[in-house]
């Protein structure tokens, strides 16, 4: 057993007594740690990439542009939201009670007709299958904090066992449902009627068709399985260190609902900013209520606002995720981390945030013009040119995907600016032969389909139960839809910051790799057998044989 001083220090990547080796090994005359490994820098430029590592501060501010651009949209957003509180007509809910007056050649009020017929509704809220919704979303709510605690265990200690359990249910699940709807739809008069036939039998073997074709996925795929499993257990290990993630994300998404309150509130009021014009409709003059010219801008830019807003939350959970994970990864041995998640926030929402708000803008732009992308190819509007434009914007943004993908969590990582880390990222993974577009996204489809399964087996426990506890007829059958649908977003959602995780490990992996260290043991023993990345292997073979 060593010292504690031994144990405190990293391993080097290239000492004889270490188990784990580089995928290519090194010239045994290039002293150790003078330059990164497989790098085709010169050595003044390359001894910048030794001293990557978590930048634990200060700080300086980064990508301000962008933070104060961002800035500037919700203060117009606010400032403007509140003018339409102040600039309201009240007389918007009294449409109705105006009528023309052909005197003044304008509208106003009818004494008359100013009183209101309401029309009372009778809701059935105590009904039996309100009751019942609200009872199963709010437990299913509850439950879903201690199922993803479960579900992250389970992958922690038994991941190999979980996987292949969950493998057929991949399978045999979605055939189970395929032939149940089927057969129910043909016993049911009011399916078989409303459903013909044919259309059954065509749904039906266009599901088999789709089952197919994830059972050929998962044979041809095989051989990673095992990759796999390793790549999902180190990652819960991860995760399990920093359970404090579990808080501080949740918090922010409902930083984020609050943020959005009064938004939605001067949307509201922003229509009611205007007045009753007259306006001739087929020889008669009515009353008519006119908007504002500015309100459908300020709709606009509310919008915008809240989806950029969205976006920018969303790289800043990445953010907040790989400062903590990266923070626990560079620890040695004998410490204990402290207050990672709090250094995480500080830096997202300080000097990084304009790096997270410009992440987040292009992230907005990318989802919008693929959007328009898609419409315009479900149009099938023809022309060779329209058809060049869709692959040029589909190039385009592959390229933004291929550049975002690591970036934020090396910005988290090292503080540096967005362009600063993608370019970094790039080169750092090019020197290590590690691809960056790939760590092994199988991963995120078994989580995905764990997910599902867990999911899936609750909705069918919940049916069981209302069918045991409750009067309803087919109606349960909704409810249970319903909360399978509120387990699988909370899972899915879990799944996200679980692949997250995945990336920030693989990223602080390629740092051990370029310095010549191993801080964490167990991750190399794992990533190690990750495949080298094809584009770069000709170069590495010719510089080592000389060429």
């Amino acid at each position: 057993m060593g010292s504690s001083e031994e144990t405190a220090k990293p391993i080097s990547l290239y000492d004889s007594s270490s188990p784990s080796h580089p995928l290519l090994s090194k010239p045994a005359d290039d002293p150790p740690l003078l330059q990164p490994p497989y790098s085709d820098t010169p050595e003044s430029d390359a001894s910048q990439y030794l001293q990557i590592s978590y930048n634990y501060g200060p700080r300086p501010f980064k990508d301000l542009p962008f933070l104060i651009l961002f800035l500037i949209f919700v203060l117009c957003t606010f400032g403007f939201g509140i003018f339409s509180i102040f600039h309201r007509n009240n007389n918007y809910s009294s449409l109705s009670s105006f009528v023309y007056d052909s005197n003044s050649t304008s509208c106003v009020r009818d004494s008359v007709s100013s009183n209101y017929n309401w029309v009372s509704l009778s809701f059935s809220s105590g009904s039996q299958f309100v009751k019942d919704l609200i009872w199963t979303l709010a437990i299913t709510l509850l439950l879903s904090v201690p199922i993803c605690f479960l579900l992250l265990l389970v992958l922690k200690h038994y991941t190999k066992q979980i996987v292949y359990a969950s493998l057929p249910f991949f399978i045999v699940m979605p055939i189970f449902f395929n032939v149940y709807w089927f057969v129910a739809c043909t016993v049911s008069s009011s399916c078989s009627d409303a459903f013909p036939l044919v259309y059954r039998i065509l749904v039906l073997v266009f599901v088999f068709l789709v089952i197919g074709v994830i059972l050929w996925i998962f044979v041809a795929n095989w051989h990673r399985i095992e990759l796999t499993v390793s790549i999902i257990g180190v990652a819960s290990n991860a995760l399990s260190r920093n359970l404090g993630l579990f808080v501080a994300l949740p918090c922010m998404m409902f930083g984020l609902v609050v943020y959005y309150a009064p938004i939605v509130v001067f949307l509201v009021f922003s229509r009611l900013n205007g007045k009753i014009v007259p306006r001739e409709l087929k020889g008669e003059y009515a009353c008519i209520w006119k908007q504002d010219g500015w309100v459908p801008a300020y709709y606009a830019l509310a919008i915008l606002t809240m989806l950029w807003s969205a976006a920018a939350m969303v790289e800043a959970q990445v953010f907040v995720i790989s400062g903590t994970i990266a923070q626990w990864y560079f620890l040695k041995e004998d410490s204990t981390p402290k207050r990672t998640i709090r250094s995480s926030l500080r830096y997202a929402f300080g000097p990084s945030a304009g790096t997270v708000c410009l992440s987040g803008l292009l992230i907005f732009v990318v989802r919008m013009v693929r959007a328009v992308v898609d419409t315009a190819r479900q149009e099938d509007v023809p022309g060779i040119v329209n058809l060049l434009l869709r692959c040029c914007v589909n190039v385009v943004l592959s390229a933004i995907d291929f550049l975002n993908k690591f970036t934020i969590n090396f910005a988290a990582i090292s503080g540096e600016a967005y362009c600063s880390s993608a370019r970094m990222t790039y080169e750092l993974l090019k020197r290590n032969l590690l691809s960056a577009v790939f760590v092994e996204t199988i991963s995120t489809r078994l989580l995905a389909g764990i997910a599902f399964v867990f999911s899936a087996i609750y909705a069918i426990a919940v049916c069981g139960i209302l069918k045991a506890v409750s009067n309803l007829g087919y109606e349960l059958y909704f409810v249970a839809l319903l909360a399978w649908v509120l387990l699988l977003l909370v899972l899915l959602y879990f799944v996200h910051v679980l692949d997250n995780v995945i990336d920030t490990v693989y990223v602080c992996y390629a740092i051990d790799r370029d310095r010549g260290e191993v801080f964490k043991q167990e991750v190399h023993e794992v990533y190690v057998h990750l495949p080298i990345s094809r584009n770069h292997r000709p170069d590495i073979i010719s510089r080592t044989l000389g060429v």
